[in-house]
């Protein structure tokens, strides 16, 4: 018993109690080198989160002097010095607004406003942000009291994070966006306060003498606010967590319930999105087909499933819907899948794309023909159409009008009005002919008199 107690004695390599405690109140002030460390450290790691390199983060968050303060407050509740914990809490304070003022003027100026994924990871905090700032602080102050403080410093600045959080929140401010500021400082606040409270912990066991002799009452005190602090920062953290659990359940299960039923059936799955809030999984499929009772079916899986209850399952099979999915990436993904894909479908695909892209409303373009050019009485348009030029066949967009009195639009207006076709039709190779000048009107016949 004697050698597991020695085992996990921290009295062993404690430095001089004095010497600690002028240490921790040197490195509460900011001012001279330590403001000017701080005001770099806000910038590095605003540029940081703006180019989304972690390196450059972690390096902000070696050089901030960020802990002083944190550590000092919860030094000066260990050993009831309310003189160094006022001192602390308003050198915290001033940090704080010190380095949201800075990074939100950075963020403000910065001309890239882009959410990264840095960003993006420091603004849903939740429990295991508590364990990482509590056990985390543990070590700081642990090292903060020995005589070689060896090397858990540094790694204390990267796991705690003080910095990063707090420009995150900046970016939050300067762009308007509420949720990443109330999100990121509130990690900000979780990171500062079990950092304080672990360091409290370490302080009473170490048995540090009080500063000042306090009764009962005040202690008790101490142990309120401390207690109350932990709730509020436990409580939300908790649900946050709770949330996240559910997400990665949610998408799990989706990915499961889609192998299951789908892919491991022979079904090739050319487009799938999910979403969490509201619950949505959507479909579409490269030839498959189901029936109505076979997607309640789906559906009921689903509902027996607890985290996919409630769940909206949207499958995409018409023609229309098919259409909507397939374009761009989502044909080149069939094109390059290295499964076996049924050709003859994906041709059809390509040619119901192909027949969408060159129909046009011809209604619709001669009411809008007809409000811009009066003249029109009737319009149709043509695509692929080969003309003879200069000895060669030539594939134009061919526009064919008709205007009052049979007349030929003047040459301003034939300019004008190609120039829109190309625009409205997105080609740049509008043929105009009025119909007279295709199929010209039959010469009149007279009846010869006796």
């Amino acid at each position: 018993m004697n050698r597991l107690t020695s085992l996990f004695n921290l009295h062993d390599g404690e430095d001089d109690r004095e010497k600690v405690f002028e240490s921790v109140k040197k490195n509460i002030s900011y001012r001279g080198a330590n403001l000017w460390i701080l005001a770099c450290a806000i910038i590095i790691a605003s540029v940081g989160l703006n180019v989304n390199s972690t390196a450059v983060i972690i390096g902000a968050m070696l050089i901030s002097p960020l802990m002083g303060p944190i550590v000092g407050a919860g030094f000066a509740l260990g050993v009831y010095d309310f003189h160094l914990l006022r001192k602390s809490l308003i050198n915290l304070l001033t940090s704080t607004a010190v380095s949201l003022t800075v990074s939100t003027l950075y963020f403000v100026m910065s001309p890239f406003k882009d959410v990264q994924s840095e960003m993006l990871s420091r603004t849903s905090p939740n429990i295991y942000d508590i364990l990482i700032a509590f056990f985390g602080g543990i070590v700081g102050v642990i090292a903060v009291t020995r005589t070689e403080k060896g090397n858990p410093i540094p790694g204390v600045a990267i796991a705690t994070a003080l910095m990063p959080p707090l420009c995150t929140a900046g970016y939050g401010l300067a762009t308007l966006q509420w949720s990443y500021f109330f999100g990121a400082f509130y990690l900000y606040c979780i990171n500062c306060v079990f950092i304080g409270i672990s360091t409290f912990l370490i302080i009473k066991y170490l048995n540090y003498a009080p500063q000042k002799q306090v009764d009962e009452r005040q202690q008790k005190q101490v142990r309120i606010v401390i207690s109350a602090l932990i709730v509020v920062m436990l409580v939300p953290s908790s649900y946050l967590a709770y949330s996240l659990y559910s997400e990665q359940q949610f998408n799990n299960n989706t990915n499961t319930f889609i192998e299951d039923h789908f892919t491991n059936k022979g079904c090739t799955v050319v487009y799938k999105k999910t979403s969490y809030k509201p619950k949505i999984i959507e479909l579409a499929f490269l030839s498959t087909r189901f029936e109505k009772n076979q997607i309640a079916g789906f559906k009921k899986e689903m509902n027996d499933n607890k985290y996919l209850r409630g769940a909206d399952l949207i499958i995409r099979q018409d023609t229309t819907d098919r259409l909507s999915v397939l374009k761009g990436d989502i044909l080149n993904e069939i094109k390059s899948d290295k499964n076996e894909v049924n050709q003859k479908d994906l041709r059809i695909i390509q040619l119901e794309n192909e027949i969408a892209k060159n129909t046009f409303d011809n209604k619709q373009m001669l009411k809008e023909a007809h409000a811009i050019f009066p003249a029109i009485t009737s319009l149709s348009v043509s695509n692929h159409t080969m003309v003879t030029e200069k000895d060669s066949a030539v594939a134009v967009t061919a526009v064919i009008y008709e205007s009052i009195n049979n007349k030929n639009l003047p040459i301003e207006q034939k300019e004008k009005l190609t120039n829109w076709l190309n625009e409205r039709l997105s080609v740049r190779n509008v043929a105009i002919f009025r119909r007279e000048e295709i199929i010209p009107t039959p010469p009149e016949i007279t009846v010869p008199q006796d």
